[in-house]
């Protein structure tokens, strides 16, 4: 199994950036990939980002390709997701995710 920590969420204004990171636990760690969804408020949940174990695989949904970079550090046991340029449209709850395993999320508002 495996456990996530989200954080680094917080209000900003279109075109500001913000960091999240997700720290990760449990014997699946660090052999898992890892992604990054997010729900919108009266939305489906949908996949903004995923970074493979080990061979530098990394998905990117097109809304976000060119603004948001994942990235992770397995010495510290975390996950980062780089977001640039933000949009309203990206508001949204952000949740780190592996198989059937989720974080609590981070709220995600950009608002001018």
């Amino acid at each position: 199994q495996v456990q996530f920590v989200e954080s680094g969420g917080g209000l900003v204004q279109p075109g500001d950036p913000l960091r999240l990171a997700c720290v990760a636990s449990g014997s699946i760690w660090p052999y898992t990939a890892v992604g990054w969804v997010r729900q919108a408020p009266g939305k489906e949940r949908e996949g903004v980002s995923c970074i493979s174990s080990s061979d530098g695989t990394i998905y990117y949904r097109d809304s976000v390709k060119g603004r948001f970079t994942v990235s992770r550090d397995n010495a510290k046991n975390t996950v980062y997701l780089q977001m640039n340029s933000l949009k309203v449209e990206d508001t949204a709850v952000c949740y780190c995710n592996s198989l059937i395993f989720w974080g609590e999320g981070t709220q995600v508002t950009v608002s001018s």
